[in-house]
């Protein structure tokens, strides 16, 4: 696969954040559900990786009032007070002898989880920047599960080679970070690193591609308080995920393809 990662969010409420907020999510299922972009159907045609409440299921019409996360009773994510859920693709290793294996995760630094991702919640970093809370029921979406070549991929989607000893390297997206997936062994592993748009246009909490109603700022990027376009006046938290994903098991040459090519592959289908 090129750098295709398509992930999806469904949010209810936060208090507006003064202060980052980070905290680690486990899986609460891996299944083909994907209730955003196939809403209604028992088996959406790629697995994703879900985290978060525990009412999560394939029906979340979009009708006023309507908000799934209400009926949560728990959730996987050690914020114990977010219901809402959020999930990604799966990422699998396809070996030389044609088999796939499911690429798991492994805690991020200084969290306990089982699987699942890290969410963050980020203020704008000049501290002055007023920003309004997602409202229930509010989803959105970044990437393009459909997308096979890099052309017009968002630069906000990343990919880090992690070294031994858990060599973060520097902000999300920056220095040695790729919009393609590592394609040399990762002895730390690969982190990949999502961040979701922070203009909104202060009326819509979906739109029929669950994009149309958020917009990145018009200048800067990760943490930006660039401004919002005219269309997106309203300015949200800095939402951002990073999955860890254990490849450390795959770095044997005798596994990948002989000819040296990229041998992860992410679950919406992309070989």
């Amino acid at each position: 696969m090129k750098s295709t990662l398509m992930a999806a969010v469904l949010l209810r409420g936060a208090a507006q954040a003064q202060q980052m907020i980070r905290f680690g999510c486990s899986q609460l299922v891996v299944s083909r559900l994907d209730p955003l972009v196939n809403p209604g159907l028992e088996q959406s045609p790629h697995v994703h990786q879900i985290v978060g409440g525990n009412s999560f299921n394939a029906h979340m019409p979009f009708e006023p009032g309507f908000d799934l996360v209400k009926n949560s009773t728990c959730t996987s994510c050690t914020f114990s007070e977010d219901f809402s859920n959020y999930w990604t693709a799966v990422l699998y290793f396809k070996a030389r002898n044609g088999t796939y294996k499911r690429v798991r995760q492994f805690p991020n630094v200084g969290l306990r989880t089982d699987g699942g991702v890290t969410v963050y919640y980020i203020p704008p970093y000049d501290g002055k920047t007023t920003v309004t809370a997602f409202k229930p029921g509010f989803r959105m979406l970044v990437g393009d599960a459909g997308l096979r070549q890099n052309r017009g991929m968002q630069k906000q989607l990343c990919h880090r080679c992690l070294g031994a000893g858990y060599d973060r390297g520097g902000a999300p997206c920056t220095g040695s970070d790729t919009t393609n997936l590592p394609n040399k062994f990762c002895e730390g592993g690969i982190r990949t690193t999502i961040t979701f748009p922070t203009c909104w246009d202060g009326k819509n909490l979906d739109t029929p591609d669950h994009k149309s109603h958020v917009a990145y700022p018009q200048t800067g990027s990760f943490e930006s308080t660039g401004p919002c376009p005219s269309s997106h006046p309203v300015r949200l938290p800095q939402l951002m995920y990073e999955v860890m994903w254990d490849t450390q098991a795959f770095n044997d040459k005798n596994l990948w393809p002989e000819d040296g090519s990229q041998p992860f592959v992410w679950s919406t289908g992309d070989g």
